[in-house]
């Protein structure tokens, strides 16, 4: 009897250690990243500086760091910008055995990888790819255009609009708008969006010119501030991002354009060099984040900072994506991107910004929102911005539900 309970209990104890060991099994596992953006051309300065960001996340988010114990290893891939090379690189990467894409500067990208995820999906069950979006923020892409396989971690155009026009509507020095953007899904979706709330929260207010130019084309835009000017217009809407924000600031400070700038991508890199001092108290942004916000996004700031030397932290998104990310696996119990994904709907997590939620019924990761405005240096708001004295200032919070914007979406998802 003795013999029997004693075999009995290592039975027992290997059987526990067996569903351990099946219920953990990704713990200790390497999860490759394939990051799609670009690395060459003139918004390479951008995905350079979201790559080291991946990368130096990868290292501090990886074992221990993350519930699931994985460690994580970002491969990257250039895609010059384009849709087209989008693909290829996406090829190259399926080629290596890499099964999660991350991919974030422009919409044009986005959408052509979702569009081939979802054939390679299907014409290939058991190797399924999955997409986290750090910043590709057309609406459609969680709309009409979502995805079981897609998911956003950085608001939508609309969300950022949502929150951008509800403090424009207290804001009586705003009269007569501009609205400029890239000639791309983003920018006309700014500028539809920027109209329709505009007019729902303050009629009183005229749309006095807009402009959309090429992306990643322009060189100079003294013709364009010149036009913002000859308008009358008193505030600037815009999407710009990477070259096309900064040389529109470069351009307005040379012509001493004076007006409120509401922006989506200010506080990315570049553009608080082409500022410098100017637009102080003036210059706005609607992001998940901003440099002064205390705790952990402070620590990993200052460790990236550290690390590479000269380059700001600027992409707040990349955080949200690790944090869910391990999560999820830790949910599912895999690193399968089938599971990991049906882990990941409607998962509510801790990010640097507090509870976020990734809802179930579209992708879109619900999230606190700042508003901030470029302004000197101060005790309260220390950190220094490519070195010219100034910082962003959170002026307003927005809660989740403030910003948060209903879906169309009617998502596939596998059996």
């Amino acid at each position: 009897m003795k013999f029997a309970k004693k075999m009995f209990g290592v039975s027992v104890a290997a059987a526990l250690a067996l569903n351990a060991s099946v219920a953990f099994a990704q713990a200790g596992e390497t999860v490759k990243l394939a990051f799609i953006d670009p690395l060459s051309g003139p918004m390479a300065n951008i995905g350079t500086n979201i790559l080291h960001t991946f990368q130096y996340l990868a290292e501090r988010e990886s074992g221990k760091a993350n519930p699931a114990g994985v460690k994580f290893e970002v491969v990257p891939f250039d895609n010059k910008g384009s849709a087209q090379e989008s693909l290829s690189v996406l090829k190259a990467a399926t080629d290596q055995g890499i099964r999660y894409i991350v991919q974030g500067n422009g919409s044009a990208p986005a959408m052509a990888l979702i569009d081939a995820i979802n054939k390679h999906n299907e014409r290939n069950p058991g190797k399924e790819l999955v997409l986290l979006n750090y910043a590709a923020v057309d609406p459609d892409l969680t709309n009409s255009k979502c995805s079981f396989w897609h998911f956003r971690f950085d608001a939508d155009t609309s969300m950022k609009m949502e929150a951008m026009t509800t403090y424009m509507k207290d804001d009586k020095s705003v009269k007569k708008v501009y609205i400029i953007g890239q000639n791309y899904s983003h920018g006309h979706q700014v500028a539809k969006f920027a109209k329709e709330t505009l007019a729902r929260k303050r009629p009183d207010v005229q749309i006095v010119g807009e402009d959309l130019h090429p992306i990643a084309q322009v060189k100079d835009f003294a013709p364009y501030v010149a036009k913002i000017k000859q308008s009358g217009a008193d505030t600037v809407i815009t999407g710009n991002w990477g070259n096309d924000m900064a040389l529109l600031f470069k351009a307005a400070k040379d012509a001493g354009l004076t007006v409120n700038w509401y922006t989506y991508y200010a506080g990315a890199t570049g553009s608080p060099t082409a500022l410098g001092d100017y637009g102080l108290g003036k210059v706005r942004y609607v992001y998940v984040s901003y440099p002064n916000l205390p705790g952990e996004p402070m620590d990993i700031m200052k460790g990236f900072e550290a690390k590479f030397k000269g380059e700001d932290f600027s992409t707040a998104t990349a955080i949200s994506v690790y944090k869910t990310l391990g999560a999820a696996m830790a949910k599912a119990k895999s690193t399968d991107p089938v599971k990991v994904a049906k882990a990941m709907e409607g998962l509510s997590v801790k990010i640097h910004s507090g509870e976020a939620q990734m809802r179930a019924s579209d992708h879109q990761l619900q999230q606190t929102l700042y508003l901030a405005t470029w302004n000197k240096v101060d005790k309260k708001n220390p950190v220094n911005r490519e070195n010219t004295g100034n910082t962003w200032h959170a002026e307003k919070v927005f809660e989740p539900y403030v910003a948060s914007t209903p879906t169309t979406c009617q998502m596939k998802r596998p059996s």
